[in-house]
């Protein structure tokens, strides 16, 4: 079953250069201060910083949210790696693609290693502005509740013998 970690790592590294692609696009077009309007009156794209977790909370511990968003990334790819699952894989992915992009802004932007803001720019009718690895974290995040809550497996179970067996003797009787 590798290959659902393997659709893990692509999912998030979508998410992850989504995410900073739409960054780098929100600093040059929005850096001016301009606001546009998408979605009146519920989203526009606005250019914010934040050093802080959501809604700017703790903006003088961005330390601390740099570090958990590397012990988050590292333990999600060590779970991760059991994972059998595609819907978990890919749930899994999406929080890991968000985690790694908040990550990474905290570590290699402004003001410096392990203090740098996240580059916010999705404002949603001014209750709080985000980006898309926010989306990705949020949806990865109900998605593994939803699984949680149906209990769906994280490992998928192979067939039985007696199952593959019928399988075999299905498509035999199907084959001219």
């Amino acid at each position: 079953m590798r290959s659902r970690y393997r659709w893990f790592l692509v999912w998030a590294a979508v998410v992850l250069v989504v995410d900073q692609a739409t960054k780098y696009w929100a600093e040059r077009a929005l850096s001016d201060g301009r606001e546009i309007t998408v979605v009146p009156p519920l989203i526009d794209f606005r250019l914010v910083y934040n050093p802080g977790a959501a809604f700017s909370i703790g903006e003088s511990m961005t330390w601390v949210f740099a570090i958990a968003a590397a012990a988050a990334v590292v333990g999600i790819l060590y779970y991760a790696r059991r994972v059998t699952s595609l819907a978990w894989a890919l749930a899994l992915g999406a929080v890991l693609g968000g985690a790694a992009s908040h990550l990474g802004d905290r570590l290699f932007r402004e003001p410096g290693f392990a203090r740098g803001h996240v580059v916010d720019f999705i404002d949603y009718n001014g209750f709080f502005v985000g980006n898309v690895a926010d989306i990705a974290l949020v949806l990865g995040a109900i998605v593994l509740a939803l699984l949680t809550f149906r209990e769906v497996p994280l490992r998928e179970e192979p067939p039985t013998d007696a199952a593959s067996e019928e399988g075999d003797e299905a498509a035999e009787k199907q084959t001219p």
